[in-house]
């Protein structure tokens, strides 16, 4: 059951994804222009998940566990590291340049835009990068 209900909340997240124009680059593109011809049409889907994710959040900000038993972990609040500044850039540049982020990159993916295949191997790349060489830095510096 636990299963089902998983696979049609990702189903429905991806319609979502693709009715509010979320996998198309162009529109995505067109939103981040703000210095020419803006989109704001995304500005309203932004709107609208984060009043979502507020009233969810709120569920489940005093439970310690999910429906079928699972622990619940809620972000806690941190500080603004130099990592998070950089990766936060990195991240805004690239979906301002390939117009996709993670989840509409895979819903892309998953209707065959080729766009989307690329992005998703450049995101795979990096992850690696990340957890790999990063990391690795990271440890060697703190040593």
């Amino acid at each position: 059951m636990k299963n089902i209900i998983t696979l049609v909340a990702g189903l429905i997240f991806g319609l979502g994804l693709i009715i509010s124009g979320m996998t198309d680059p162009a529109k995505v593109i067109g939103f981040l222009d703000v210095a020419g011809l803006w989109d704001p049409s995304l500005m309203f889907v932004m709107l609208g998940g984060i009043a979502v994710a507020f009233v969810g959040f709120k569920f489940v900000q005093n439970k310690s566990e999910a429906i079928f038993g699972d622990p619940i972990h809620l972000p806690g609040r941190t500080h603004i590291s130099k990592e998070l500044v950089i990766g936060s850039l990195l991240f805004g540049a690239g979906w301002a340049l390939a117009g996709f982020c993670p989840g509409p990159a895979l819903v892309a993916l998953g209707a065959g835009y080729k766009e989307a295949f690329i992005f998703v191997i450049a995101m795979i790349v990096g992850m690696y990068i990340h957890d790999h060489l990063f990391k690795a830095c990271k440890i060697t510096k703190a040593a």
